[in-house]
């Protein structure tokens, strides 16, 4: 006897495709959707809050070393960070955003630069990964980078190595604004991080050069350099708590803002289209 056909018969598998709205993949990813051959977003993790995760955790103790924050000061202390969170984890969450095929964060995430204090030696970075790396080579005695500048061969900053590093920190502060300008497809809390990044180097940049000169406002800006990482870290903070939030989907916390500005400011091709 031939069993009757049913439903219940009809096969198991069922083949679904999730499709991610522009609002949220810029949410997930800080970078406007784009078309990308494969699927590896499907088989690998987001490596957005990876990259995210160093720059807070390196960037928060050092806004606040800068501004002096309850004595906090000097360099040894929050080395280790710089390395392992700031250098680390941001090199490693840009290469795996770089085999997503997402060029901002990768470039983000690979280039950033930390900030010294030219009479402490305090660094305050902000930003992005292999400039952490530089930051510490240049001021490791190995390196020699700084006793190439004293008669000595200690390691006091000296006003020609504060005034020529002030040109090193001064074009982190263009490439900062670079990145700003590009953020502006993103949205509004990663512009706030750019804005804050961008006038924190530049307010370095002062300090070197007005510190080298002897100049007592130099120790002001410095403490306006901490300050504006300090926003920056913070809005940082809530940028990785939404993404979290968002990707284990929370009730409520999951639907917190970020301005998206992917669809407000639309791209060239998107334009022609329209």
């Amino acid at each position: 006897m031939k069993p009757e056909s049913s439903s219940s018969q009809e096969p198991l598998e069922r083949t679904e495709s999730l499709s991610i709205s522009p609002e949220v993949f810029e949410k997930l990813y800080l970078s406007p959707k784009n078309a990308v051959a494969g699927d590896l977003r499907k088989t690998f993790g987001n490596p957005t809050p990876v990259g995210l995760v160093g720059f807070v955790i390196a960037v928060s103790p050092l806004s606040v070393e800068l501004m002096g924050w309850r004595g906090a000061t000097g360099l040894s202390a929050t080395i280790g960070v710089n390395y392992f969170f700031g250098g680390l984890l941001l090199i490693l969450a840009g290469i795996l955003e770089f085999f997503l095929g997402n060029t901002f964060p990768t470039v983000v995430f690979l280039g950033t630069s930390p900030i010294a204090s030219p009479k402490h030696g305090i660094d305050g970075a902000i930003g992005y990964g292999s400039h952490f790396l530089t930051f510490g080579s240049t001021f490791h005695p190995f390196y020699a980078a700084i006793s190439s500048y004293t008669t000595d061969g200690s390691q006091q900053q000296t006003p020609a190595f504060a005034s020529s590093f002030a040109f090193y920190v001064l074009f982190m502060g263009v490439l900062s604004f670079i990145f700003l300008i590009c953020s502006l497809r993103t949205n509004v809390v990663f512009v706030l991080i750019f804005i804050a990044a961008t006038l924190g180097f530049c307010l370095a940049a002062g300090a070197f050069w007005t510190t080298a000169k002897g100049m007592a406002i130099g120790a002001i800006l410095l403490k306006g350099t901490g300050g504006a990482f300090f926003v920056a870290a913070m809005c940082g903070w809530y940028l990785l708590a939404v993404i979290m939030f968002a990707t284990l989907d929370l009730q409520f916390l999951g639907q917190l803002p970020v301005g998206d500005l992917s669809t407000v400011i639309k791209g060239r091709s998107q334009m022609k289209e329209d």
